[in-house]
């Protein structure tokens, strides 16, 4: 008979804490274990958080770096997802916040941007940015709450947990940035004639 499988906190809990003491011993194993296990989890993250691929890898190695420093202070109150979520939050506002900066300067630098418009097929590619340009639109407490809920697959109490808000606050921005993001992706496929 085969045992029941463990809830999949009950299995983070399992690998991570005995990976975590090793990691905060500095014990490099370790580190690369965790590294291994985390990288594809933040680097999905910060991409949908609208950090842009240029800028992808810096924000991932920020996040690890971040993690690297606190984790001796991580109390373990929360999941260690959780908590790298919150790096991840808190890294792609300083990415964007940075990319904002240098675009404005750029714009004044140059005097005018270049909008010429280039047409594209649907595609993959294409349609990752009508994605990504679709949570652009959204303000920053309904694009976290959307992408952790609907894209990163966590729980309505995780999600609140993560934001620091209510589950009611939570299930409304959700209300909120669902209905903004449909728009948004048929304006942005209207505006690219595929519709």
């Amino acid at each position: 008979m085969r045992a029941a499988a463990a809830s999949p906190r009950e299995w983070d809990s399992e690998i991570e804490s005995p990976l975590l003491l090793e990691c905060a011993r500095g014990n490099h194993e370790a580190w690369r274990s965790l590294h291994i296990r985390y990288y594809p989890v933040t680097v999905a993250f910060l991409r949908k958080l609208g950090v842009r691929e240029p800028d992808l890898e810096d924000a991932s190695q920020e996040v690890f770096l971040q993690m690297h420093r606190y984790l001796p202070r991580f109390r373990g109150n929360s999941q260690l997802k959780t908590w790298l979520y919150r790096l991840c939050i808190t890294q792609a506002r300083h990415v964007r916040r940075r990319r904002r900066l240098t675009e404005t300067l750029r714009s004044w630098l140059s005097g005018a941007t270049d909008t010429a418009k280039v047409s594209s097929e649907f595609c993959e590619d294409s349609a990752r940015r009508r994605i990504e340009a679709a949570l652009e639109r959204l303000n920053e407490n309904e694009r976290l709450a959307l992408v952790l809920f609907d894209m990163e697959g966590l729980s309505g109490k995780q999600v609140a947990e993560t934001l620091r808000c209510k589950e009611a606050t939570l299930w409304r921005r959700l209300h909120d940035a669902r209905k903004k993001f449909i728009e948004a992706v048929g304006a942005s496929a209207i505006a690219e004639g595929l519709t």
